[in-house]
């Protein structure tokens, strides 16, 4: 078995994993059979698709940590090679001609010659720019949404705080592929953008009065996020509405956990996890202690809007949880196979309930997958995203990175979820009036009902 640090990059198993969101609820100590706070599940209003994730979702008050650990001993950073040994030493993808010959180098030259001869505002000629759209392109032309370059600035933004404080509004973005806008998948209680009564769905349409359709999500997130005590000003276009909605939001300080849990008082626990990033082990392993320590007779898991994030984070938690064996294993485009298994010296001897939904992600779907092939819990909701490949952040010496998916991961009986998700055992869509109109949560009501069933 070979764990991420083992080896010369990081490993993300990457949806991406907004950082450091309590998303639907908020813990409190409620009835049974109560809605822990009116918020829903990311993505639901009754529609559970998971198309709007198809490019990862990010917070709003920050660029989501795509590399968690990054920092961790055993990266990387590429050394970016003289242009006379480029091809001697890169020589092209295998099997393939390589893109940098005296052809396109020559075609290169003649487009920048006609730009600057021809072009009418030379003013507006960046060259750096246009250096980094080269490369932007390369990577584009995989056709891979999960595979990315990052400029410098990018990847310093992406390096950024990963102690799950920012400064920013407080919602969970992501790029909605049907418009091209940013769109809020979740809105994290307390925060200003709960305040300024923002909702999940909400598509920005501008940003400080500019056009934000066709922006990537970095680009978004960072106009979006900024210093704190100042505003941004969203213009939203919001179903049902006959008009786009003016929303100023206050820029403030932004803590949010990635667990989240209480006890009932028919004593279910109930852990919600929105996110696998570095602090998430820790912060699991001290709910789980105080729902076995609360004499729980049954827990539920809730990974509804659970995006993903880290590959080490998961299989911490998995090991948490599970029988000795297999949790996870990866194959690469060379047919090398990495395991990752679990001693089974702290399975879970718990009834487990698991919720789910089409926002249930990668590292969601590394769980919840391993959970149902071992029969340890019971899945409740709806079909999982379906994010089955694994992706490795690359860092270059002149500060920019790329990101590529390198290897597809299997559940513990084989199964390649990628474009499929994970079939829960009980199908329970998500009502989104009553949950908006009563504060009722149908799914976290059937997975109590069927918690007291196994606990009778």
């Amino acid at each position: 078995m070979k764990q991420s640090g083992d080896n010369n990059y990081y490993n993300h198993e990457y949806h991406n994993n907004g950082y450091g969101g309590q998303n639907p609820y908020y813990s409190q100590p409620q009835p049974p059979l109560t809605p822990i706070q009116p918020q829903p599940p990311r993505n639901s209003n009754g529609n559970q698709g998971g198309g709007s994730f198809l490019l990862g979702l990010l917070l709003g008050v920050i660029l989501a940590v795509l590399i968690g650990g990054i920092s961790a001993a055993g990266v990387k950073i590429y050394d970016l090679v003289k242009e006379n040994d480029a091809r001697e030493v890169n020589g092209g993808p295998k099997g393939a001609e390589s893109v940098l010959n005296e052809d396109t180098e020559k075609k290169i030259a003649t487009i920048e010659e006609v730009i600057g001869e021809y072009y009418y505002k030379d003013e507006d000629i960046d060259t750096d720019l246009m250096i980094e759209g080269m490369y932007s392109g390369m990577v584009d032309a995989l056709g891979d949404p999960y595979s990315v370059y990052y400029t410098a600035e990018e990847w310093n933004l992406l390096m950024q705080d990963t102690e799950g404080i920012y400064y920013g509004i407080g919602a969970y973005i992501s790029v909605d592929p049907a418009t091209g806008l940013g769109k809020i998948n979740g809105v994290i209680p307390d925060t200003p953008a709960q305040e300024a009564g923002l909702r999940e769905n909400d598509l920005i349409y501008l940003i400080d009065g500019e056009s934000a359709q066709g922006l990537d999500l970095s680009e978004i997130v960072s106009r979006v996020k900024g210093e704190e005590g100042t505003t941004v000003r969203l213009t939203i276009y919001r179903e049902g509405e006959t008009d786009y909605l003016e929303i100023d939001v206050e820029r403030r300080k932004i803590e949010s956990p990635t667990v989240n849990y209480q006890m009932y008082d028919n004593g279910i626990g109930y852990i919600q996890i929105t996110e696998f990033d570095d602090v998430t082990t820790d912060q699991f392993t001290e709910a789980l202690a105080v729902i076995k320590g609360s004499k729980a007779k049954g827990l539920i898991l809730d990974l509804r809007g659970n995006p993903g994030g880290s590959l080490p984070v998961v299989v911490d938690i998995a090991r948490m949880i599970l029988p000795k064996g297999l949790i996870v294993y990866t194959e690469d485009k060379y047919g090398e196979r990495d395991e990752y298994t679990c001693d089974g010296q702290h399975e879970l001897n718990l009834p487990l309930v698991v919720l789910v939904n089409g926002n249930s992600a990668s590292a969601s779907e590394i769980l919840a997958g391993a959970i149902q092939d071992y029969h340890k819990g019971t899945l409740i909701g709806t079909t999982t995203f379906g994010k089955g490949i694994v992706q490795r952040v690359m860092p270059l010496s002149d500060g920019t990175a790329l990101k590529l998916t390198i290897s597809a991961y299997y559940t513990p009986n084989g199964n390649n979820i990628h474009g499929v998700g994970i079939e829960p055992d009980i199908v329970c869509e998500f009502d989104g009036e009553a949950y908006y109109e009563r504060e009722i949560d149908n799914q976290l009501q059937r997975a109590i009902q069927e918690m007291e069933k196994m606990t009778r």
